[in-house]
């Protein structure tokens, strides 16, 4: 079991129709928090990109998860690997993974996106699946959703075999939850993440308000990065439950979009 490292990491810097009509949304303005602080520093730094959209960068390393809407600048920035959660347009963009290839790039997909993984020359993967970049492990793990009170389709359903992911590096470990619920699974993952990512709503589509505590309560991560959300369900967990993350010995890392915190993990 890999245990938390927080003391040697420091803060650096209903339905399918609802899920269309965000993705349809997200090309316009979007809201985004003030930053808590912090800056890049640290042999491992994670970004926040656009919506749950991350980049991992260590000595050696650059991985994003689920980039989207990048700027021409990261071009600069090309990735060592990409890993994607699942198919909808505001987590998969066919050009922004283009704009960040280089010789050697692993894109890593779901299995049920066959025309990605073709279309990427990328590597299908399904939870439980292990793959290295370089030393770094990548493990991908479960991600779904369901209607709390059974009346809606899950926009998520588990049978998609939708994909969250770990990334272990020599033994820090962040994970980043895609658009999932609290579900029964994380139980196997207590102590042994460092940096949860992991999205703040709408509810109907992902974890919120309550639900992130109690997957806090579940996992026990040193650190909780808030993807995913509205300026609703942002400011909402930000106001109510943030507060109740002091007593779980685990610090809120709110960050604008395009920056970064740094752990020094070493």
């Amino acid at each position: 079991m890999i245990l938390s490292t927080k003391e040697k990491a420091i803060i650096g810097s209903l339905g399918v129709l609802i899920v269309a009509a965000l993705v349809l949304q997200y090309t316009g303005a979007q809201w985004v928090p003030a930053s808590t602080g912090g800056s890049a520093t640290g042999n491992v730094t994670v970004t926040l990109l656009k919506n749950a959209g991350i980049m991992i960068e260590t000595g050696d390393a650059r991985i994003y998860v689920d980039p989207i809407d990048l700027p021409q600048t990261y071009r600069d920035k090309p990735a060592d690997a990409v890993l994607i959660t699942h198919e909808h347009g505001d987590h998969y963009q066919y050009a922004s993974i283009n704009m960040i290839q280089k010789e050697g790039t692993v894109n890593v997909f779901p299995t049920m996106m066959s025309t990605e993984i073709a279309r990427h020359d990328g590597v299908g993967v399904a939870p439980g699946d292990e793959i290295m970049v370089g030393d770094i492990k990548v493990t991908a793990y479960y991600m779904y959703t369901f209607s709390p009170d059974g009346t809606m389709v899950a926009s998520h359903p588990r049978e998609s075999g939708y994909c969250s992911y770990i990334i272990d590096i020599d033994g820090f470990t962040i994970f980043h939850a895609g658009d999932s619920k609290n579900i029964p699974e994380y139980e196997d993952l207590a102590n042994t993440i460092d940096v949860a990512c992991l999205p703040l709503g709408p509810g109907c589509q992902t974890m919120c308000d309550t639900e992130v505590v109690d997957v806090v309560d579940v996992i026990h991560p040193s650190y909780l990065i808030p993807i995913h959300y509205t300026e609703d369900s942002y400011s909402n967990f930000d106001r109510i439950y943030k507060r109740q993350l002091d007593a779980r010995d685990c610090t809120y890392c709110s960050l604008e979009e395009f920056t970064s915190y740094g752990f020094e993990t070493g």
